[in-house]
Parts: structure tokens; C-alpha cells; sequence
């Protein structure tokens, strides 16, 4: 009787083992795999996973981390396609990299830790009213938001001349039509009339050079937030504007560089990498997700496309540094 007793006992504080081990990295053999869904190929999301794996590498060890890396090539159904297809395999965790991707993984799974980057602002993304930098639950992230009402005085010091301000964005991403509404409220406060700034929206890039081509007629300068699609198309918004002579001002330099003439950006590897330090974490069981807030950029950086100002006739602006 008493060694069927101790037989139970010992079954029991195994099963116990054995369910803790299922929420406790610290009963990880210390090998993980990790999803990571990025919405589309362009510089700012690219530099952002770089940044990303090797954080990762360089907390966990190359030889420990299996990366399943798959793009959803600007398609939110293939987003969320991949996203379940990540929850099938049974990741240890999902790096969700733009917010399309954010948004499919946090409808994917309730379990599995995710991590977004590249995401301006988690509250409007995941539907969150007044959000107050802690989403809770399994996710959290990095956030690519620069600051707006600096990107809004800079059009005014760089342009002060200008009397029509266009603002061309893609409506389909949420995030776009958040910075959008922002820099068009610091604006006003900055003394631009309202009647003065005219929003130009498309809704995918068959429409965007229609779009852009009544924007740069019909504006002195452009301002384009941090917006994937505009990332994925700007050979095709350079194309238009500079013709017309039309000075962009934009969210992030991976945009400055393709067709705009000045933006004040973060880095977007830093942000990546910030985000592959929060993995690691989570995943060595040091911190808890729900627990943890938002992180933003630290620091952000003035600086002007030396091509495109030149083709324009634009000075480089003082203070400013060239985009590398």
C-alpha cells in the first residue's frame, strides 16, 4: 500500500512538472523556433527583422533558434493565412513585423507570445481605447512612431512658403489614417489653416499613381506618413513628383530615400533589435509579456535626401545629415 502510495505521489509531482513546464521557458530544453511574419519586402520592415534575428542570436546563440521566416508580400488575407500556419506549427513565439501582421497574429493565437514592430500605434491597431502602452494578454512590441508634431514643424521651416500641403496615404492601413489625423491637428495648431491641407487616400497601388499624380498637381509640398505601401511603391511616387517638382517630407527614411526630400526618422534595425531583446526575454523566461509595456525609439534623426533636393533645386537643410 505504501509504495502504490508513493507511486501516485510521484505520478502526481510529475504531471505537476509537466504542466508547469508548459507556461515556464526555465523547462525549455533551450531550443526555440520563432515565427516571424513580416507584411511586405521593403527597406524600413527588412532592416527591422534584421535587427530582430540577431538580437535574438545574440542572446539565445545561433545553434539554439530556428527561424520560420515567410512574407505575406502586402496581402492581409496571406497575412493571416501565414499567421495560422505559425499557431499549427507550434512556435514559441511570433514576431509580427508592420501592423497587418500584428493584426493577424493577435487574431491567430491567445497563447502564443507575440512581439510586433514596426507598428506606429498598438492602441488604434488592435482596437484598444485609450491606450495606455500595455496591451496585456500575449502581446506587446516596438513601435516605429517618430515624433508628428516635429514631422509638422519641419514642413513648415522647410517649405514656409508653401500654401497647399497634400498628405498622400494608403486608407487601407489604420495606422496611416492615425498619422495622418495627427499631423494634420499639429499643423493647425501650428498656424496652417485647415481649408490648406488635403488628404489624398488610395486604397491599394493599382489606384496610388492616379492618386499621386492629382496630389502633386494640386499641392507644394507632400507629406507621407509612415505607410507600407507608399514603402513598396516609391519608385512610382518619385516618378510623378519629381517631375512636377514636388518636395515629399516623410515618416521614415526607407521613404525619404526612395522619393522623398527630407524626413525625421528612427531606425528601424534598432527597433527591430529592441524588439529580438524582448524575445529573449520572454523566452528565458525573464519576463512576462503581459507585463510588459510598448517600447519607442530612442532617438531620432534630421535628415534629407542629397539626390532628390539636388533635382528639385533644394538646399540641404542645416542640421540636417544626408541619408546613407
Amino acid at each position: 500500500m505504501k509504495n502504490i502510495k508513493r507511486i501516485l505521489a510521484l505520478a502526481l509531482a510529475m504531471a505537476l512538472i509537466a504542466c508547469s513546464c508548459l507556461s515556464l521557458a526555465s523547462c525549455s530544453d533551450g531550443k526555440y523556433t520563432i515565427g516571424i511574419l513580416q507584411l511586405v519586402t521593403h527597406d524600413a520592415l527588412d532592416a527591422a527583422t534584421e535587427g530582430f534575428k540577431q538580437a535574438v542570436i545574440d542572446e539565445l546563440g545561433e545553434e539554439n533558434v530556428t527561424f520560420i521566416e515567410q512574407n505575406a508580400n502586402n496581402d492581409t488575407n496571406l497575412c493571416s493565412t501565414i499567421a495560422t500556419d505559425l499557431v499549427a506549427k507550434d512556435v514559441d513565439l511570433i514576431m509580427a513585423n508592420a501592423t497587418n501582421a500584428l493584426q493577424a497574429a493577435a487574431s491567430a493565437t491567445m497563447d502564443i507570445p507575440v512581439l510586433g514592430t514596426s507598428v506606429t500605434e498598438y492602441g488604434v491597431a488592435l482596437g484598444i481605447k485609450d491606450f495606455d502602452g500595455l496591451v496585456g494578454g500575449n502581446i506587446s512590441g516596438t513601435s516605429d512612431l517618430a515624433p508628428l508634431d516635429q514631422q509638422a514643424q519641419m514642413i513648415i521651416d522647410l517649405f514656409p512658403d508653401a500654401e497647399k500641403i497634400g498628405i498622400l496615404y494608403c486608407s487601407a492601413e489604420a495606422n496611416s489614417k492615425y498619422q495622418v489625423e495627427e499631423i494634420t491637428r499639429f499643423l493647425i495648431e501650428k498656424g496652417v489653416s485647415a481649408e490648406n491641407i488635403k488628404e489624398y487616400a488610395f486604397t491599394d497601388s493599382n489606384d496610388i499613381s492616379a492618386v499621386t499624380t492629382t496630389a502633386s498637381a494640386e499641392s507644394d509640398v507632400i507629406y507621407v506618413p509612415t505607410d507600407n505601401t507608399v514603402a513598396n511603391n516609391t519608385a512610382i511616387i518619385d516618378s510623378i513628383c519629381r517631375a512636377d517638382k514636388t518636395p515629399i517630407i516623410a515618416g521614415e527614411a526607407g521613404i525619404c530615400k526612395g522619393c522623398g526630400v527630407a524626413t525625421l526618422s528612427i531606425s528601424y534595425y534598432d527597433i527591430g533589435y529592441a524588439t529580438g531583446l524582448m524575445a529573449a526575454k520572454i523566452l528565458k523566461g525573464e519576463s512576462d509579456i503581459s507585463k510588459m509595456p510598448v517600447e519607442y525609439a530612442a532617438t531620432f534623426t534630421k535628415q534629407y535626401n542629397a539626390e532628390i533636393c539636388a533635382a528639385l533645386g533644394i538646399e540641404a537643410p542645416e542640421g540636417y545629415t544626408p541619408l546613407g
